[in-house]
């Protein structure tokens, strides 16, 4: 029987791989900066939890000064006070206490849950600031990780410290004081176990803070396989791709699970060290206690109720408050990962002198521009090149050859790394973005629709547009027709990325959009690729009927495609080899008619049967 062998997992990557990413800050530094950065929004909201949780503090330690009194009123001490104003103060306690504690998780969830919508905010914000050398360099996983789950982590952070250093410590100092009140030498016994408590604490907390950081790891390794999943079925179905794809997403939650079971043994650690240092302080105050009465004036009984009940309900915030670094340390992961995003430089910025398009002819260039992807090598090489305003302009060459990035530079997606790209002599880099937009069109072999109607997809291109508008940028692209005969018309919702879609009809969606755009440069990077012949040659004519008078880019690797031009480039190696009129190269011994002469030789008996 033949062994079934499947591919060796790949390493999970960190999200926090890069430590050059990380801004240097240490936990209070950090936990400073979250308070600071978004306390003061919710100034008013937290003012009123922390006041309800003054109350709440202070209703816990009347409840264990309380005690006396009732234990007395129940024992029938001659000391005893009036039964009905003890049961009175008793409802009074309870209930203030209940109201406060109310009001106390209603702001904090109000608070917190107003701070993850605006850090999310923000962090959006700073994504659609960041180049697309980011976006290529970063997984699409990692980047909903650190806007979903950091954001969340900062508003846990400023839960703790809000609740446990405040409300906590409140209620703990208030019950010590009432410790302290009904006797001091037994209060000074139960504070010896205190710094034993501290030391375990501080024992763990290097361990959590790694185990949260690879946590997140295997949360983003969960998200990269459910998008693959959905955006790759069709490869994973016909390849046979379930088992691997199935193995990868065990061994990411199987990872999440050991991990966050990791940190709960590790938080943990505090519960029985806790319970026995408590036991430890209860069984030495009931021994001190009774030397006391041997040796000195002994306690009432109401006094030793009042302070073993303080003692016991000291128990529980003096637990939290042991643990609260190591819960702070799986928030901080978080917070690192989201002040990493928010602390990137802006990259889609204008310059200090950047201006907006003036009215001109549209004339675009290359000048002597060099270009590589990060730190490789160039895939441009000292490239001119020179579009008419107004004309149409093919670029074709082997793949590989550069066309696909000569469009991102026109669009600046990416800045060369010398020379210029030139808009009627202007450098693009002294234009500002919104300018640059409002006069360039796009569309491109690999079509992105959004999860919406068809209608609202076509109208991205100029959302002011009238729905007689959007029609007609649909009949210009050939659209129209397929759309009519969809279940809803133009309200038809296209899916994910327009899943409910052909390729074809997904290109000319997308088409329809950059001519609705109606912009005076239009770009189009093998923008009917998907089209089968017929549809190509009325898209064809529509594009020559919709691009008069504009400057018209495009990148084609089929002949036909090219028949629209007025000018060729035939770019190879990231270098101009030829340039000049369609019937001029392909009449002449060039790259270019080589280049296509099987596609010429497949049309010629069509042609000649015609």
């Amino acid at each position: 029987m033949r062994r079934e062998h499947l591919p060796r997992q790949p390493k999970i990557p960190s999200v926090l791989t890069d430590e050059a990413d990380l801004p240097p800050l240490e936990p209070f530094g950090a936990i400073k900066r979250v308070l600071r950065e978004n306390f003061g929004n919710q100034k008013w909201t937290y003012a009123i939890a922390i006041i309800a949780m003054v109350v709440v503090a202070a209703t816990t330690a009347a409840t264990a000064w309380m005690m006396e009194a009732i234990f007395n009123v129940l024992a029938g001490a001659a000391n005893a006070y009036d039964p009905y104003s003890v049961a009175l103060a008793v409802m009074t306690v309870f209930a203030a206490k209940g109201m406060a504690g109310y009001v106390q998780q209603v702001a904090l969830s109000k608070a917190g849950n107003s701070i993850v919508s605006q850090l999310q905010d923000r962090l959006y914000q700073k994504l659609l600031q960041q180049d697309a050398a980011w976006f290529d360099a970063t997984d699409s996983s990692n980047i909903l990780v650190r806007v979903t789950q950091s954001a969340r982590a900062a508003r846990t952070v400023i839960d703790i410290v809000v609740t446990t250093l405040i409300r906590d410590t409140l209620t703990l100092v208030g019950l010590l004081v009432v410790m302290v009140w009904q006797n001091a030498l037994l209060s000074a016994v139960f504070l010896l176990v205190v710094p034993l408590a501290l030391l375990g604490v501080r024992a763990v907390l290097g361990q959590v803070r790694a185990i949260t950081a690879a946590e997140y790891a295997s949360m983003a390794e969960i998200t990269k396989v459910i998008r693959e999943t959905s955006s790759g079925f069709r490869v994973i179905r016909s390849f046979g791709l379930e088992r691997l794809l199935e193995m990868r997403m065990k061994r990411a939650v199987s990872d999440v699970e050991e991990r966050a079971n990791a940190i709960v043994r590790l938080g943990s650690i505090t519960l029985p060290m806790m319970d026995v240092l408590a036991g430890l302080a209860i069984a030495t105050v009931i021994l001190a206690n009774t030397l006391g009465s041997r040796v000195g004036t002994p306690a009432t009984a109401g006094e030793v109720m009042a302070f073993i009940t303080a003692l016991l309900m000291a128990y529980e915030p003096a637990k939290r408050l042991s643990r609260v670094r190591v819960t702070l340390e799986t928030g901080l992961a978080g917070v690192r990962m989201m002040f990493a995003v928010l602390d990137r430089p802006d990259a889609n910025g204008d310059a200090p002198d950047a201006v907006a398009l003036p009215e001109g002819p549209r004339a675009v260039a290359l000048r002597d521009v060099s270009f590589g992807y990060g730190k490789k090598r160039n895939v441009l090489t000292g490239l001119s090149l020179d579009f008419p305003a107004g004309k149409i302009t093919a670029i074709v060459g082997p793949s590989g050859g550069g066309k696909s990035t000569v469009m991102s530079l026109l669009l600046r997606l990416y800045d060369p790394r010398s020379g210029s790209v030139e808009i009627d002599g202007i450098d693009l880099r002294r234009i500002t973005r919104r300018s640059l937009r409002d006069n360039i069109s796009y569309a491109g072999q690999s079509t992105f629709l959004f999860s919406a109607s068809v209608r609202d997809n076509i109208r991205m291109g100029r959302e002011n547009a009238t729905d007689e508008e959007v029609e007609t940028a649909a009949k210009a692209a050939q659209a129209h027709d397929f759309i009519m005969e969809m279940p809803k018309g133009y309200d038809t919702q296209v899916g994910e990325n327009g899943a409910f879609l052909s390729g074809g009809q997904r290109q000319r969606l997308s088409l329809a959009r950059a001519v609705l755009k109606d912009a005076p440069i239009l770009l189009l990077d093998e923008a009917t690729s998907a089209l089968d012949n017929a549809s190509e040659g009325l898209v064809r004519d529509a594009i020559v009927q919709s691009t008069a008078g504009r400057t018209t880019i495009l990148i084609a690797h089929r002949l036909s495609s090219v028949m629209v031009a007025d000018e060729v480039m035939f770019i190879e190696g990231g270098k101009l080899v030829e340039q000049g009129p369609l019937e001029q190269l392909l009449a002449g011994d060039t790259r270019f008619a080589a280049l296509f002469r099987p596609e010429l030789a497949a049309t010629t008996p069509a042609d000649s049967a015609t």
